[in-house]
């Protein structure tokens, strides 16, 4: 089986994944505007988790508040090289990660395309407060889960094909149990 035949066999799961994450996002924001009132906070834990609704024209933390069109175009940008390296993914982790981040990046972009002021221009709804530290929504916990995932991914070695690399760094001694070197070193030298 080649790689392209086994990559084609994680597009269900990246695109179903895709489109868990995008319904799960705007139905919990069609939630959230029909049952919230904007500045009236609803404690979950206390006020460590509470539920209020805000409309963000930034990006996270309201970074870039006022340049929505411009979060409109990045956004647009990554979504199109997520796409693009998904054709590759062969690893069930990765593909997790590949509709996780797609999904929550979907999630977000229809917001800005599609919601008020204006095409393109869109706020963000969000609704889920951490403490007073950021409120956010749903496609940014799924942007987060796969942003942990593709970490730990990375840590352990796991490639986007579901391979470990060979440490290339590895010390040449420790391939033979005596520590001798494993090809000659000199023309005359010849192999134990």
């Amino acid at each position: 089986m080649t790689p392209t035949t086994r990559a084609r066999r994680t597009w269900p799961l990246i695109a179903l994944l895709t489109t868990l994450t995008l319904a799960a996002d705007q139905g919990s924001k069609v939630w959230a505007i029909r049952t919230l009132t904007p500045g009236d906070p609803h404690p979950l834990v206390g006020d460590w988790l509470r539920l209020l609704l805000i409309r963000n024209s930034g990006a996270a933390f309201s970074l870039g508040s006022g340049q929505t069109w411009v979060l409109t175009l990045i956004a647009v940008v990554i979504g199109i090289l997520v796409v693009w390296h998904a054709r590759r993914i062969v690893s069930v982790s990765w593909a997790v990660a590949g509709g996780l981040v797609l999904g929550g990046l979907l999630g977000n972009l229809w917001d800005r395309l599609f919601r008020p002021p204006s095409f393109g221009q869109g706020h963000v709804v969000d609704f889920i407060d951490y403490g007073g530290w950021f409120i956010g929504n749903v496609a940014d916990i799924a942007i987060v889960a796969a942003a942990a995932l593709i970490a730990l991914l990375s840590v352990l070695g796991i490639t986007h094909d579901g391979s470990v690399p060979e440490d290339r760094d590895a010390d040449p001694a420790a391939a033979r149990p005596d520590g001798g070197p494993t090809t000659p070193t000199s023309p005359g030298a010849t192999r134990a």
